[in-house]
């Protein structure tokens, strides 16, 4: 897709300024990051320090700055209607909780294991593998919202899919993780793990519902009084994503000077996941004869992943300088361009769908 065609169909799509350059600013914040860690080592050891109960509170305010506005958009009075059409719910759940988290698993143990066993330390390689599984293991949520406007999805499917992903996530995420940390040998620290899913899905969740409640009482027109309230937190979000990308390479920035090529080794499987999970829940939904307002939001909100959370809760288990933390945040810069590429996919390829 050419950049005018992303631009275009971004601004019609109403993405605005900061999703559709994105990867810009998340690249923006790596170099200052590295350039910080750099200059200012110990300003990064000093942040490195501040936490309780193995959860560094910086980085916890930063991250519930990015949470809390999206969980104000997830609405629990949607799942009334999920019987209605099931086939596209059956269809996300399986690729989400079934497929997406084992698949990841594998391609990380494949490329940092035996690929690029030569090039990086055992011990490196595991911490890699470790964050690689947490971002294949988290759903993505708000940006869902955005892909599915691009390609003209069923905005109301689209918000029953993200509230049943966020319960489901209260449940399946530790469970899923711990077992695939263990199966790759990885010590599981379940009182961390249990705490960080507490802290970042349970306690967002509840707080955006009950603001979302307030909010629908407060201005009677639902949808309105939400997405003003939420226009007016998404300055702070995204300072608290960017701030955490500067943070997080502030910490790795003599390591990742000293191999340059890290990062791009760290995308592959991403790049590799995410275009094989698309093409198998598209596929899926073709064959299934899914309606395309369906079908698309299907395929991205099973290639998207809820990287805030997998970025946390790397911190939380492993520690903020980590190899884990490091693989989640390079989720982030390959997100983007991937996701607007898919959307260009599914728009080309609409009418070989149903009405």
């Amino acid at each position: 897709m050419t950049a005018n065609s992303a631009e275009n169909g971004a601004s019609a799509a109403g993405l605005g300024v900061f999703e559709k350059w994105l990867s810009v600013w998340v690249g923006l914040s790596i170099l200052a990051g590295l350039a910080l860690g750099n200059i200012v080592p110990g300003f990064f050891a000093g942040i490195a320090r501040v936490e309780y109960a193995s959860v560094n509170l910086v980085m916890a305010v930063l991250i519930w700055a990015m949470i809390y506005p999206m969980m104000i958009s997830v609405d629990f009075g949607s799942l009334k209607s999920i019987g209605s059409r099931p086939k596209g719910i059956f269809l996300t759940l399986v690729v989400n909780w079934l497929v997406k988290p084992f698949s990841m698993a594998a391609l990380a143990v494949l490329f940092f294991e035996f690929v690029f066993a030569p090039f990086i330390p055992a011990d490196d390689a595991e911490q890699y593998i470790a964050g690689l599984i947490l971002l294949g293991a988290a759903p993505c949520t708000a940006m869902v919202f955005v892909w599915s406007q691009m390609t003209k999805g069923d905005p109301a499917y689209t918000l029953v899919q993200v509230s049943l992903n966020d319960v489901i996530m209260i449940f399946a995420f530790a469970p899923i993780v711990a077992l695939l940390l263990g199966v790759t040998s990885i010590n599981v620290p379940w009182e961390t793990l249990l705490l960080s899913v507490l802290l970042y899905v349970v306690v967002p969740l509840i707080a955006g519902a009950i603001t979302r409640r307030a909010l629908v009482k407060e201005h009677g027109n639902e949808q309105t009084g939400i997405d003003r309230f939420t226009a007016k937190l998404k300055p702070i979000s995204v300072l608290g994503l960017l701030l955490t990308v500067v943070l997080l390479f502030g910490f790795q920035a003599l390591t990742i000077i000293s191999q340059p090529v890290l990062i791009v080794l760290i995308a592959v499987p991403i790049i590799i996941q995410s275009y094989a999970i698309f093409i198998l829940t598209y596929g899926a939904a073709y064959m299934w004869k899914l309606p395309f307002n369906v079908a698309a939001p299907c395929a991205l909100i099973g290639t998207s992943n809820f990287f805030e959370l997998a970025v946390a809760v790397a911190i939380g288990l492993f520690g903020i300088g980590s190899g884990a933390a490091l693989a989640t945040v390079v989720g982030v810069l390959v997100e983007v361009p991937v996701m607007l590429s898919l959307v260009a996919i599914a728009n080309r390829t609409r009418s070989k769908f149903v009405s």
